[in-house]
């Protein structure tokens, strides 16, 4: 399946935000207390072990087998988050907070079928819920739905409206159907939603990705450059600009942002191609066959070729 510029890590985030940690159980004991705790405070690996010793002594419990499956999704161990859900539905069918974690597990492991269905379900027990709207639509992309994926984000908008995160991917939902003209709106509406607070640089690095797409490279680089403002260790982004100094002629420019880039994300074989190409026409033949050589060696090393959009100290990107 071609995976686009939806993130993963959007995923976690987003369930990170909206899953009920704290009253997740009515009726708390202390080692579930415990573990909640230490989960608030980001102490994965000491919140399991609680769970996994009160489970070992009482097993019979569905509120424990739920907790510990969030524990492993927030540790990204998707395959264990789901088998701790599935131990507790035996004794409790989960609550809508718990289907959005399982269909945040099964996007982790790439069963974007899987992961519709339970969002769907999700979205059928709280219809009101615009973060599941949100992600519903983000696995409509995914499962190349797009008119699916359209509904979802403008649902999530009439519930939560300005929600740029869902502008801007209703945005790449629009593109993807060659809606040039609808896509660019939206993602000026998730820049200029942002105010003068802004954070989020995927709006501008999309905008100006579609706008250098369409050879208007002039108006994409101020984008771009804000992009890069925001999120400076994105190698997709000094991709993009290397990209658009590289149409332009402008090779300094194009080999710096080719190289931020690879600083970012030296395991993306297509990253060493694009560099070696910049320094084989400024004539620096040496450096570019290192580049094409260290291009050839991952590829052989089925490393992937495909640029990461988010830096690379962000595990949330797993892809």
């Amino acid at each position: 399946m071609k995976m686009r510029s939806l993130r993963i890590g959007s995923y976690l985030l987003a369930i990170a935000i909206s899953y009920p940690i704290f009253g997740v159980c009515q009726q708390t004991t202390s080692p579930l207390q415990e573990a909640r705790s230490l989960l608030n405070s980001g102490k994965l690996s000491e919140s399991e072990a609680v769970l996994r010793t009160y489970l070992d002594s009482s097993q019979a419990n569905a509120e424990a087998h739920f907790l510990l499956g969030y524990v492993y999704f927030r540790d990204k161990k998707a395959k264990e988050s789901l088998a701790e859900y599935t131990a507790g539905a035996k004794l409790k069918r989960p609550r809508a907070s718990d289907f959005k974690v399982i269909a945040s597990d099964y996007v982790l492991l790439d069963a974007f079928e899987d992961a519709d269905k339970w969002f769907s379900e999700v979205v059928s027990e709280t219809p009101e819920d615009a973060d599941a709207w949100y992600l519903l639509g983000r696995t409509k992309y995914n499962e190349n739905d797009m008119a699916g994926a359209v509904k979802s984000f403008e649902r999530a908008l009439t519930l939560r409206p300005k929600y740029v995160e869902a502008e801007n991917n209703l945005g790449l939902s629009w593109k993807e159907q060659n809606e040039q003209e609808k896509a660019q709106a939206a993602f000026q509406n998730a820049i200029d939603w942002q105010g003068d607070a802004q954070v989020d640089a995927q709006p501008f690095l999309n905008l100006g990705t579609l706008l250098a797409d369409q050879g208007d490279w002039t108006k994409a680089i101020p984008y771009l450059t804000k992009a890069d403002a925001l999120s400076p260790h994105n190698p997709t982004i000094h991709e993009k600009l290397g990209d658009v100094y590289s149409a332009q002629q402008n090779l300094p420019k194009a080999q710096s942002e080719f190289e931020q880039a690879v600083a970012s994300a030296p395991n993306t074989s297509a990253l060493h191609f694009k560099l070696g190409q910049i320094l084989r026409k400024e004539g620096l033949r040496d450096r570019a066959e290192k580049e094409f050589q260290i291009c050839a060696k991952l590829n052989s090393g089925h490393s992937s070729g495909k640029t990461p959009n988010a830096p690379a100290t962000d595990h949330s990107e797993p892809h």
